[in-house]
């Protein structure tokens, strides 16, 4: 594996605490469960820009979508300039009954162009179904990395479990970790993994998952949110950081209950804040 700089992405502590704002047809879904008409594209974008305004100046790192915020992110200067700047580099289709269902290399996203409009890292989300053949999976993988590489940027992979498409019995934790003995030596300079358990069980539980994760994974490896009850995150990435994770790529955690307040953006920039600057609290704590 490659040995990178990834200091773009951490805080003074060496802890990664970043934000994703990355959520497209799935943060329209959220924000279209609080009322009855249609949830506008302009709509979604505009929550990801007051979100990244109000957030970044507290995160080590941000991930903006092509298909909703980047572009407008970029013109706009609403991320902190201490905040490094991760772009989407997956392209989502719906699939088996899934928001998401299917993912591929999103061939709009130019490595060279966004490198210039100040990225520093690209981010690839794959889904791991048992019953697939793994090969396209590691295929895909390899050529994110090479590409990341060849353009200086650093590479994220998000392998995420889920079930097969045929059906059946769906063991979630067995596919959080074989993803990452799949996939997690595959190069990629930062792993972003799904929390073992959900963050659900006991501590023990939580530990033991996450140092399963450490001993696979060949490399750097944060947290992401999504499953994990918001109240539970903060002692979740704790655990999990315990056992050599080093940090959050997170979003849902920090923000997603200012969706349906009676002032969304008076939320993001107090409730939403102090969520983030706990987790960065605990993140810098656990990583010393």
């Amino acid at each position: 594996m490659a040995v990178t700089d990834l200091s773009a992405l951490q805080r003074a502590s060496g802890a990664f605490a970043m934000l994703a704002v990355d959520q497209r047809e799935a943060l329209r879904t959220m924000l279209a469960q609080h009322r009855s008409d249609r949830v506008s594209d302009e709509e979604v974008r505009d929550f990801k820009l007051t979100a990244a305004r109000a957030l970044t100046p507290y995160a080590s790192g941000v991930l903006i979508d092509r298909q909703f915020a980047w572009d407008a992110a970029i013109e706009h200067q609403v991320t902190s300039p201490d905040c490094g700047l991760i772009a989407a580099a997956d392209h989502f289709e719906p699939a088996h009954g899934e928001l998401v269902g299917k993912v591929t290399i999103d061939r709009e996203v130019d490595p060279g162009r966004y490198k210039a409009a100040g990225a520093v890292a690209l981010k690839l989300l794959v889904l791991y179904r048992p019953d697939e053949d793994p090969s396209g999976r590691v295929s895909m993988v390899g050529e994110f990395v090479r590409m990341c590489r060849e353009h200086a940027l650093i590479s994220i992979i998000e392998p995420v479990s889920r079930a097969p498409v045929a059906g059946g019995d769906h063991d979630w934790e067995a596919g959080v970790l074989a993803a990452a003995t799949e996939l997690g030596s595959l190069g990629a300079d930062l792993y972003k993994a799904e929390v073992p358990t959900r963050g659900q069980g006991s501590e023990a539980e939580i530990r033991r998952g996450c140092a399963a994760l450490s001993a696979t994974i060949d490399g750097p490896w944060v947290v992401l949110s999504s499953g994990v009850p918001p109240e539970r995150f903060a002692d979740a990435v704790r655990l999990a950081c315990m056992e050599g994770a080093r940090g959050f790529l997170a979003g849902r955690a920090v923000w997603a209950a200012c969706i349906g307040s009676d002032d969304m953006t008076q939320c993001l920039t107090s409730a939403a804040v102090r969520r983030l600057q706990r987790l960065c609290d605990v993140v810098d704590e656990a990583v010393a």
